[in-house]
């Protein structure tokens, strides 16, 4: 499952082609609309299989789903009692225009049109990041579904969209040695777009910085001890809060994952195979990469979770197992299909303002007043916040079509409060609709609670969610006049399109709000015209 909010009330989810239970246009969907006022979901039509596809906005607010996979239900070689009449999608380009797709439309869908709109070749699990001029880099995959990538299925290559000139790349895919380098579990890589407007990756073991300007890799330290963090070794990760007190110095955090080897034949796997509880850390400054990661502890081993940025500036971190891996019908011990077992019901939250603590590293972690659900969120779901402030959770579909087995097909969501939610906040009444960079705004307050004599204002982009990983989730606290809350509060935008690229952000509580101009990315036509001759229509 796939999910995004693209507007202060919906969340499109986008699900793997399955013989699910809502209809549209006489088959089966496999993406919908979720209202967050009515609770209520109607259907949204896709032509091609999105099934493990990723997700980003473009600077102008289009919602673009990338890659996916074969036609599974419709491929002439297998027989359903129920086709589903989905096409290759692994070099799918979907663009979802929320503004066409209001609460009152009749109907939405996707716009496909893989004759002229396509990637350069086939890609599934890869991953996103808007970039500074609003375009989105996508990166890796493999060509085909699989349980463990390989040097003949592997993509090990980036491309832009738009399609880009650049380094001799005239639209076409470049060629990528750290993605060839950390085969096999390298699917879905970790990414964030970093202040100084390099890229951070993350997969496997490895983890690097890319200079998408000039094609030029940084290695960076590998993570420690061994524990892989991509598919199907799934961790999670967050970019820490980017504070203008310290000059916006970007922290990766990547927690859980698995430690076995990535060179074993998947029956040596086992669905009880405990998953790392390691969380580290590194400071991406010069000093900070000379020290190294900073390794804390999750309570318990984590495989697919999914880690949360809340507008307090910790993270929550729900979903997954205890053990395993992610996917479903490749090792042993499987629960149903699941390649994962051990449920993990009880969320954890971890502060980064509490001090480390070396004999201790457990101590920026609890579940102290934290809900436990009854739901498996196991593989396939996903978590978002919302602009209230609150978790959605949903998902969890660790098999091949609809199944009532153990861990079953699960069509319910859950809403997970935090305190603050409970508390009376700051509301804002008034705030500008599109912000420039590095310039001065106002916005209103009202309920402001007595003892409250600052206020703090940061920017939120919730992301893109799927299989544990969250694309362009990123918390910016903006420079706020600290005097006692009297009248209008001056607030400073983000200094460059490197701390917040340009596109939409969240500006709590439920205030939604355009950085930079609205315009879309420039478009090299001639770029695109040599992706299209030198590219296969699939």
């Amino acid at each position: 499952m796939q999910i995004i909010l693209v507007s202060a009330t919906q969340i499109l989810i986008i699900d793997k082609v399955q013989h699910n239970p809502l209809m549209i246009n006489g088959h089966t969907a496999w993406s919908s609309l979720y209202s967050l006022t009515s609770n209520a979901v109607r259907p949204v039509d896709v032509t091609t299989n999105s099934f493990c596809a990723s997700g980003n906005f473009l600077s102008n607010g289009t919602m673009i789903n990338f890659g996916g996979n074969l036609a599974i239900f419709n491929n002439g070689t297998v027989q359903y009692p129920q086709p589903i009449p989905d096409t290759n999608g692994l070099q799918g380009v979907r663009q979802f225009y929320p503004e066409r797709c209001s609460n009152t439309a009749a109907q939405c869908a996707f716009y496909e049109n893989p004759t002229r709109i396509r990637l350069t070749a086939s890609r599934w699990y890869p991953s996103t990041v808007r970039l500074p001029d609003g375009s989105i880099l996508i990166v890796g995959g493999s060509r085909a579904g699989t349980f463990l990538n390989s040097a003949s299925l592997n993509n090990p290559t980036l491309e832009f969209y738009p399609p880009k000139a650049l380094n001799g790349n005239n639209g076409t895919a470049i060629q990528s040695p750290f993605l060839a380098a950390t085969l096999a579990a390298n699917l879905f890589p970790l990414m964030f777009l970093l202040p100084d407007g390099t890229v951070f990756i993350a997969a496997n073991t490895m983890a690097m910085t890319y200079n998408w300007k000039t094609n030029t890799e940084r290695r960076l330290p590998n993570i420690p001890n061994g524990v892989r963090v991509t598919y199907p070794m799934a961790g999670t990760a967050v970019l820490l809060p980017l504070r203008p007190s310290n000059n916006y110095t970007a922290t990766v955090m990547i927690c859980g994952g698995q430690a076995r080897s990535d060179t074993m034949s998947p029956s040596s796997y086992s669905a009880l195979d405990s998953a790392s509880a390691q969380c580290a850390s590194l400071t991406l400054t010069s000093a900070g990469i000379a020290a190294g990661w900073v390794v804390e502890q999750l309570p318990d081993g984590r495989i697919m979770p999914d880690a949360i940025m809340l507008p307090t500036g910790k993270i929550l971190i729900v979903n997954g197992g205890k053990s395993g891996y992610s996917g479903y019908g490749n090792v042993k011990n499987q629960v149903g299909q699941s390649n994962a077992a051990n449920p993990v019901y009880t969320p954890v939250l971890y502060n980064p303002a509490i001090a480390l603590n070396s004999s201790n590293p457990r101590a920026r972690f609890s579940s102290a007043g934290l809900p436990t659900s009854n739901i498996a969120r196991m593989y396939h779901s996903v978590a978002t916040l919302i602009p209230d402030g609150s978790i959605w959770i949903a998902g969890s579909s660790p098999s091949l079509d609809v199944t009532k087995v153990t861990f079953a097909t699960e069509y319910r969501a859950e809403v997970m409060k935090p305190d603050y939610v409970s508390m009376t906040r700051p509301v804002i009444t008034s705030a500008p609709s599109i912000m420039g960079y590095n310039l001065m705004y106002s916005i209103k307050l009202q309920t402001v609670p007595s003892a409250t004599s600052t206020v703090e204002v940061a920017l939120m982009d919730f992301g893109f969610s799927t299989h544990a990983v969250h694309m362009d989730m990123r918390h910016v606290q903006l420079v706020a006049n600290s005097t006692p809350i009297v009248g209008p509060v001056m607030i400073q935008s983000p200094p460059n399109h490197n701390i917040f690229a340009p596109g939409r952000a969240g500006c709590f509580k439920g205030v939604r709000v355009t950085i930079g101009s609205g315009a879309g990315p420039p478009v090299d036509q001639g770029a695109l015209a040599n992706m299209l001759k030198n590219t296969r229509n699939p």
